[in-house]
């Protein structure tokens, strides 16, 4: 199946994710930051980015922006809980940004398998 970045400064979410995406028997590569996933991208890209928004260091909007600028064509789905703003605002810029897809957290296991499929599908995405 798919290599897939899941990047969010919650460990707990992480792991998680983790065991959804192996129900579907995807491979799950992890970055707390987006500094750090830039990072783990560049050294080996993968099918699939999704990122959080809200995080130190590098937020999610400025990642998105990096990554899909350096590596035109990566599949990105952008996911958020809104911590400071409504969560839809800060979706719909982070798909201005290059996002295929987004999630509100909280999810469920069927909405992430569904999103995750119809990014690998193609670029129409969500």
């Amino acid at each position: 199946m798919a290599r897939i970045l899941v990047v969010d400064d919650d460990p707990a979410i992480r792991s998680v994710m983790r065991r959804c995406l192996a129900l579907d028997g995807h491979d799950m590569e992890e970055a707390a930051t987006g500094r750090e996933a830039l990072t783990v991208f560049r050294a080996a890209p993968v099918d699939l980015v999704i990122t959080d928004l809200y995080m130190p260091d590098m937020d999610g909007l400025e990642f998105t922006r990096r990554l899909v600028q350096e590596f035109v064509g990566t599949k990105v789905v952008a996911m958020s809980g809104g911590a400071l703003q409504r969560p839809a605002d800060v979706l719909a810029v982070a798909s201005q940004l290059g996002a295929m897809a987004t999630l509100v957290k909280p999810f469920s296991v069927a909405e992430l398998r569904a999103v995750v499929q119809r990014a690998l599908q193609g670029p129409e995405g969500s």
